[in-house]
């Protein structure tokens, strides 16, 4: 990618070609959750599960970096740490298309955090 880089090639095709790529099928949605510095939806696919997939903004964050991050998640997941640990497609937690790494994640719920609560 050039330096004066954007998301504009970014385009919903290009995320369902990515994802098909990883042999993901999406079945519904790619609804845009909030990031600063990334790309990230929310799809279904595998009889209506909820994914994450999170297109990394280039130049940011190199491969080994990422991978690195996704190691040490998934050393948290096998210590039960609760996180979303990114999923090995194919063989790996890291993909590429049309020069943006992106990574796919369970979608998983959470509670909404009370601020009128002391608990």
């Amino acid at each position: 990618m050039d330096a004066a880089f954007n998301f504009r090639m970014l385009n919903p095709d290009a995320i369902l070609d990515a994802l098909w790529e990883t042999g993901i099928q999406v079945e519904s949605g790619l609804t845009a959750l909030n990031s600063y510095e990334n790309r990230v939806y929310q799809f279904s696919y595998d009889e209506r599960c909820r994914y994450v997939v999170k297109f990394c903004r280039p130049q940011r964050w190199d491969a080994a970096q990422i991978e690195e991050e996704h190691q040490f998640t998934l050393d948290l997941q096998a210590d039960e740490v609760p996180v979303s640990a990114p999923l090995a497609l194919q063989g790996t937690t890291l993909h590429s298309h049309a020069g943006f790494l992106f990574t796919v994640f369970p979608s998983l719920g959470d509670r909404q955090y009370e601020t009128d609560s002391d608990e």
